[in-house]
């Protein structure tokens, strides 16, 4: 319980800065099919499929909580006063996450290149979705039937991103212009200032709807196209670099994109020590439960 309770804390963590998803986290740490799968079982599953799931996902999903509640209330201004430092970490926790997975699926990916193209494919459309930016469309962000529905559909792509290993929802969020608002709303929520109850709501619905309707799909892929979603997973990492990137440009008051006189090498090693320590820990925890 305790390992699952870290595990949604260090999403939440990656899921609250722009770059890294939490389904990365979760893939580096091993349970990334029963986190998809109890997502899919909870609308869809049998009656035992959907108790065991909610039992996973309120474990999980009180780690999450705490790690959401303490990057929005303490780690809010290292988005921008420390963007680089962020960035610097999370290329180095992408970077050495691949070869981790790569020696994770050897016998999924091994002899079956042909499904290299899905790898250009992920990594193409993250890089799409980075270039996007919508920021201009919310300007003076206020309560109206299309701002609501603008922020619903936000919220169901979110949420797509959220779960899988590349693009992070935080880094849609930046692209639909909508991450600062939310940051703040949450923020306001905390200290009791609903003024952004509306916003909250409607990215909520969208959330809703996008674990409803996408997490059984993406368990069907990972089920019956394994080696193809995994090549478009590593994919959509590599192109994640690209997205960390940029990510400067994509503040409330842009930043120049992250150069080579910018990158911290020590957060870099920082974001590499991270993964290894991880996967070092879930191999711990294997050896201790079959022992």
């Amino acid at each position: 319980m305790i390992y699952t309770l870290f595990s949604g804390f260090c999403m939440a963590l990656a899921d609250s800065v722009p770059g890294v998803s939490g389904g990365t986290i979760a893939f580096v740490m091993g349970f990334y099919d029963k986190f998809i799968t109890s997502l899919a079982d909870l609308f869809h599953g049998t009656k035992q499929e959907k108790l065991n799931a909610l039992i996973f996902l309120v474990k999980l999903g009180m780690g999450w909580i705490v790690g959401m509640s303490l990057a929005v209330t303490i780690l809010a201004g290292a988005f921008t006063t420390g963007i680089y430092k962020v960035s610097s970490l999370f290329l180095g926790f992408v970077i050495a996450s691949i070869p981790l997975i790569l020696g994770e699926e050897r016998e999924n990916i091994s002899g079956r290149y042909s499904n290299i193209f899905w790898l250009f494919v992920g990594a193409a459309a993250v890089v799409l979705l980075s270039t996007l930016n919508f920021s201009a469309a919310v300007h003076g962000l206020g309560f109206t039937v299309l701002t609501c529905l603008y922020v619903f559909i936000a919220g169901v792509l979110a949420i797509s991103a959220m779960v899988l290993p590349g693009i992070s929802g935080s880094t849609l969020l930046m692209t639909f212009g909508l991450y600062i608002p939310v940051i703040t709303g949450l923020k306001d929520a905390l200290n009791m200032n609903f003024r952004s109850l509306w916003l909250l709501a409607a990215l909520a619905a969208g959330v809703i709807v996008g674990v409803i309707f996408v997490m059984r799909g993406i368990k069907n892929l990972m089920i019956r196209h394994r080696t193809s979603t995994l090549f478009a997973v590593l994919g959509m990492m590599t192109g994640s670099l690209y997205a960390i990137v940029i990510g400067p440009t994509t503040l409330a008051s842009p930043r120049p994109m992250m150069g080579l006189s910018d990158f911290d090498l020590v957060f870099f090693i920082v974001g590499c020590a991270l993964v290894l320590g991880l996967a070092a820990t879930k191999k711990w925890l294997k050896g201790k439960t079959e022992a």
